[in-house]
């Protein structure tokens, strides 16, 4: 336990019995009264925002949260395995906490996930991913005004738009927030 003048943006709480990220902390101090805290605080699992305000000696739970890279392994019902690149220890980590991202991972991929007393709190892709195109429907010609696009499948059986010289067997770079096409990888 800690003093809620102790807390800094980014630190990760137990408030209300929900973990919750501090986006945002503000020193008050009104003409009339004690001094207090104004906060935002993002919830880890639903993304929701929480405001709340805190006397300067109120007590607040900090988490102590460890955060690794670790290497993608495989897919088992709802969770993703991942394994620790120095203990060699796997775990299982919930589809959920990737979010879309999660569609774009193929194995071997280093992964980072964050983990409050041996329990996975969150899980980032990497921003960017390199994948194989195995479908592509044929460009046609005159079909070159700019910026023109056509949709391709990728190896792990996406389909995104793509420019029109990307051809079957290319290899694209994808952003793995947006899922769009970046550039052609040689």
């Amino acid at each position: 336990m800690a003093k809620a003048s102790e807390t800094k943006v980014g630190n990760i709480l137990r408030y209300n019995n929900e973990l919750v990220t501090v986006t945002e902390f503000i020193h008050r101090t009104p003409g009339k009264g004690g001094a207090f805290y104004l906060g935002k605080f993002r919830n880890i699992k639903t993304g929701k925002i929480v405001e709340a305000r805190l006397g300067t000696d109120e007590q607040v739970e900090i988490c102590r949260v460890e955060t690794n890279d670790y290497q993608y392994l495989y897919e088992e019902g709802d969770y993703f395995v991942v394994m620790d690149n120095v203990s060699f220890e796997q775990f299982n980590v919930a589809k959920a906490l990737f979010g879309p991202s999660a569609k774009f991972l193929k194995e071997g991929m280093d992964v980072i996930v964050s983990f409050e007393s041996e329990e996975p709190i969150m899980a980032v892709a990497p921003n960017f991913v390199e994948l194989e195109i195995t479908y592509a429907e044929p460009a046609v010609k005159g079909d070159t005004s700019s910026g023109a696009q056509k949709y391709a499948t990728t190896e792990n059986g996406i389909e995104i738009k793509v420019p029109l010289f990307v051809n079957v067997g290319d290899k694209i770079k994808v952003d793995t927030r947006t899922g769009e096409y970046v550039e052609r990888v040689k």
